[in-house]
């Protein structure tokens, strides 16, 4: 009885819906108004994309190689299909289709990986609202059904009311938007190649002097596509852009249970992340506040009897960004990157995300080995840079605690860093220091005013200053101007900007709460941008990957450094393997108090280190041969000469390995405590192709054979893997090159193999 009334309800649902397409024109001043494109523009649009070479593969054509192994067989192109109508922006991986006459809408995004259209329904390109009124960017409207698309049924769409037409387009080549400084090592120096195509959209009389310039851009080598836009105000008179929507897209479920609770029904299976990230956290999945999965009422024939499945992907910014274009001014919007998956295997999906940093953020690769120096006094700085420079360290933070305050811009106190900066110089060691911004009580007339308290407090950190006061303005101008005359080359930022709103109007560089999140989000990120191209290496513990930040926390309680030291070997190792899955070694931070840090007293610290020798040369081992930098924090690397030859032991090894320990991480088991644990870093474009890390908690020596994963080396028929720095044995590899290896590891110890062509 139930799902009849819910069918009849569904069958009345469907028939008005079927009289709104039929009917979907909007009256103004009792006329219904279509709006279409001049002829002029559809001649000059035929006339152009004729000139494009034509796309021939069949949406069925699945790309006959394994582009995280030979990503260089993948080239990005902008072409055109066979009738002319559409334009095709694809490379090896990845395509969008676009119908460009009677408008600018998406009619294809193809998983060439799988040989599969991801869409289920033609969809715009998004939404604007001007001066409140609601506008489309493109799109058609007509499609008799929503499950999927016919290709005849396209050429019967109409253009959508109150929408910006398409009348031209450009083609160019991917520019580097953040020029970054490339000042210190890193895994990846290129800059992300590929192609651009902006189309250029036309409002109509309404808004015949606003125009929109969307930008889509396809990479060599990733299957990423990436999206934004430009609205310029060519009237003479300001309009205010109160709201937008960046994409629209109709993807068709992976699944859609007749009931249940939509929230734990399977999304699309792909990757959507935006440059506009703030959340105060660790990584883009706590942090997104833009990606918004939601219904579609006008989808009846759907499984969900109260058609709940979220099956359409919005991005949009959550409030704003309510921002005034002035005459002859443009308002450009964040970019949003779109990168489909060709399986849910969580290992194989976590190295897609890690060479999308690499590639599109390749700053994140740079990985300076430093020291968290908890004191600013002169003796103990040159003391440290000295011992740096003897064991092969790179960089000095100043960090919390240490005495060193950026926002202090007198003469004496840049005079006194300047010093310290220039003897660090001298020796081959760069120098930064800390700076805490969020979490900060300053007055009630600089935080944050709360929307729902009208008062400070109660935001993300509790309470913290708002960037765009005055206060905030003058901040970033002393950080900024202490970066400059000290000549330092770091800047760890903690509490960054967590997305906090302000519903202040008496701050002077926003107007209220809808454009402050936005406004503030700009500003912060303003400086890293300006950091990441005057080579200022970026330690932030929030997620700003795609602005210029070099580093984020690796996820940790602060008070598990307090735990004895034996338990903070295990931790350490279940941090290094849980927390780098989706993200790269080289953009993470660990912990290694050698100093009391959250409480813990002796039984958690390595002071005096040579007292407690074997937790310091393991903590060593397991972060750097994970890759990962660690925040030894302390007033020194060493204090007798048996831990300082420890510490130059393991520098000189990292950085003899140090090409293969930043590449990718295939996770071979986790730490439990209970048997061997381990991780392996494969790089098919290295001399080593991979190199295994093994652990042994137990007490007692232990001897496994272990079936050794080497797809991801690229290698075929026969390795070559060598124990340390042994003498390397020949192995064969099996059908899913895979290789038997017999190690053995001694009671709570490790060992370590190299994989070689």
């Amino acid at each position: 009885m139930c799902r009849t009334v819910l069918f009849i309800i569904g069958l009345i649902v469907f028939a008005g819906n079927v009289r709104a397409q039929k009917s979907e024109t909007l009256n103004l001043g009792g006329a219904s108004v279509v709006p279409e494109q001049t002829a002029s523009d559809v001649e000059n649009l035929k006339e152009k994309v004729q000139y494009l070479p034509v796309y021939n593969a069949l949406i069925s054509d699945k790309t006959d190689f394994d582009w995280l192994l030979t990503p260089k067989m993948s080239r990005a192109g902008i072409y055109r299909s066979a009738d002319g109508k559409s334009i095709v922006v694809a490379n090896s991986m990845v395509s969008r289709t676009f119908r460009i006459i009677p408008n600018l809408a998406t009619v294809d995004f193809t998983n060439r990986m799988l040989g599969e259209s991801m869409l289920r329904a033609v969809s715009g390109e998004g939404e604007i609202w001007i001066d409140g009124e609601l506008w489309q960017i493109g799109g058609l409207s007509g499609q008799p059904e929503r499950a999927y698309l016919k290709e005849e049924w396209i050429d019967e769409m109409e253009t959508v009311p109150n929408s910006f037409l398409l009348e031209d387009f450009e083609i160019k080549p991917i520019t580097e938007e953040i020029k970054w400084a490339r000042s210190r090592w890193a895994l990846n120096k290129e800059a992300a190649t590929g192609k651009e195509i902006v189309f250029f959209l036309r409002g109509n009389e309404a808004l015949e002097s606003v125009n929109v310039k969307l930008h889509v851009a396809v990479y060599d080598e990733i299957p990423v596509i990436r999206k934004w836009m430009e609205v310029e105000n060519n009237s003479a008179k300001p309009v205010n852009i109160d709201r937008f929507k960046l994409e629209k897209l109709a993807f068709a479920e992976p699944e859609s249970p007749s009931g249940g609770d939509p929230a734990t029904f399977l999304l699309p299976n792909i990757h959507v992340e935006s440059d506009y990230n703030c959340k105060g956290s660790f990584t883009e999945k706590e942090t997104d506040i833009t990606e918004n999965w939601v219904t579609d009422s006008a989808y009846t024939s759907q499984r969900n009897y109260r058609m709940e499945t979220r099956c359409v992907l919005e991005v949009a910014p959550p409030i704003g960004p309510d921002q005034t274009i002035q005459p002859g001014n443009v308002f450009r919007s964040f970019s949003v990157y779109e990168m489909p998956f060709d399986s849910f295997d969580r290992e194989r999906k976590g190295l897609f995300t890690r060479r999308f940093y690499r590639t599109i953020a390749p700053w994140t690769t740079e990985n300076p080995i430093f020291l968290h120096l908890t004191s600013s006094n002169p003796e103990e700085v040159r003391r440290a840079v000295d011992q740096c420079a003897e064991t092969g360290y790179e960089m000095i933070i100043l960090s919390f605690g240490s005495g060193a305050n950026a926002e202090d811009i007198s003469e004496q106190n840049i005079a006194k860093f300047k010093s310290l900066v220039d003897y660090a110089k001298s020796k081959g060691i760069e120098m930064g220091c800390y700076s805490l911004l969020a979490s900060r009580w300053i007055s009630e007339d600089v935080d944050v005013i709360n929307p729902k308290t009208g008062k400070r407090g109660g935001m993300c950190f509790g309470s913290s200053p708002c960037l765009c006061s005055d206060w905030g303005y003058e901040y970033f101008k002393k950080i900024k101007t202490f970066i400059e005359r000290t000549g330092m080359t770091c800047f760890e930022h903690d509490g960054s900007y967590p997305g906090d709103v302000c519903a202040s109007t008496k701050h002077t560089y926003h107007k209220g709460l809808n454009d402050s999140q936005w406004n503030q989000f700009y500003r912060i990120t303003e400086l890293y941008h300006w950091m990441c191209e005057n080579g200022i290496y970026l330690n932030v513990p929030d997620f700003y990957f795609l602005n210029g930040s070099t580093k984020t926390s690796i996820g940790y309680r602060e008070v598990n450094w307090s735990l004895p030291r034996e338990r903070q070997l295990i931790h350490t190792r279940q941090l290094n393997y849980d927390c780098t899955w989706e993200r790269i070694p080289s953009s993470l931070w660990s912990f290694v108090p050698l100093v009391e840090y959250h409480g813990g007293g002796a039984a958690a610290t390595l002071e005096p280190l040579s007292e407690h020798l074997y937790e310091y040369r393991t903590l060593m081992f397991q972060n750097y041969g994970a890759g990962i930098q660690a925040c030894y924090r302390g007033p020194r690397l060493y204090d007798t000469p048996e831990t300082k030859q420890t510490v130059q032991e393991i520098i000189t090894w990292y950085k003899k390995y140090r090409r293969i320990l930043n590449s990718d991480i295939i996770h071979l088991r986790k730490p439990d405590a209970r048997d061997w644990d381990g991780i392996m870093h494969v790089n098919p474009e290295e001399k080593e192709k991979a190199l295994a890390l093994f652990f042994n908690p137990t007490d007692e020596e232990i001897t496994r054979t272990i079936s050794l994963p080497l797809y991801y080396t690229g290698l075929q028929g026969k390795v070559r893997i060598r124990e340390q720095e042994g003498k390397p044995r020949t192995y064969k590899l099996d059908c899913r090159k895979n290789t038997e290896l017999t190690i053995r590891i001694p009671a709570r110890g490790y060992t370590w193999y190299v994989v070689e062509e």
